[in-house]
């Protein structure tokens, strides 16, 4: 068995493993039990009934946090002429065309943290699948990140837009901010968030579609949310 640390055994004694709790309670004790020496990230972690064996039940999209994640997004676009004009006016950190996708492909770079592409780029940017793919980084339309409209996605994903996808056993993981934000904040996306994610239920997926809503910061123990309260639960 894995040994922890002291600071991580004295954090999970004051979670009650088998207690579901209220959004206000788990939001508390994730960010009292936030000790590390930099601003831990709050997360969410959903189990779901999906079945990674049928790719029809597979989960991708985009979610947009009220009041962002806390974190600078490096944003990339793969565009040209007036539409790389567009994207960097509109904040992008990298843009470029097919010498972008050699650098990628020869270099192996990938110091950035969303791809975006014009429809037009997506054949020269398909040769990227093997580097991009694991990590998440693929240009894809159903997360968003293949548009003609690269100014607005650019703008939305350095505000707090972020892409989710379920795992190789059907959760879904994603930031909902920093263990510095106030709490109405942080109870604001993720209230948000969860909405968001239940409109994306995959066709084919019977009964419940969320079985588990657990909330943890980077360094800390997972505490579980009561899921009644969370379907009922407003910004």
């Amino acid at each position: 068995m894995p040994r922890h640390s002291k600071r991580y055994l004295e954090i999970r004694q004051r979670v009650d493993r088998t207690k579901f709790y209220s959004i206000d309670e788990a939001i508390e004790l994730v960010k009292k039990n936030a000790t590390a020496k930099f601003d831990e990230t709050v997360e969410l972690h959903l189990a779901t009934n999906i079945d990674p064996r049928r790719p029809e039940q597979q989960l991708r999209g985009t979610v947009v946090l009220p009041h962002g994640t806390g974190r600078t997004v490096r944003v990339l676009v793969f565009a040209k002429g007036e539409k790389a004009e567009e994207a960097k006016k509109a904040g992008a950190d990298i843009v470029g065309g097919d010498e972008l996708v050699e650098k990628i492909l020869n270099e192996g770079f990938t110091d950035f943290d969303v791809a975006i592409a014009t429809p037009d780029m997506m054949k020269s940017v398909g040769r990227l699948g093997k580097i991009l793919g694991p990590r998440g980084l693929m240009p894809s339309p159903k997360s968003g990140t293949v548009t003609e409209d690269v100014a607005s996605a650019v703008k939305e994903f350095k505000m707090g837009r972020i892409e989710v996808r379920s795992d190789k056993t059907g959760s879904i993981h994603l930031p909902i901010g920093k263990c510095s934000f106030d709490s109405q904040k942080l109870r604001e996306n993720l209230i948000s968030a969860y909405k968001q994610i239940v409109s994306m239920r995959p066709a084919g997926i019977k009964g419940q579609f969320l079985r588990k809503a657990v909330l943890t910061s980077t360094m800390g123990v997972g505490v579980k949310l009561n899921m009644s309260e969370l379907e009922a639960a407003k910004i």
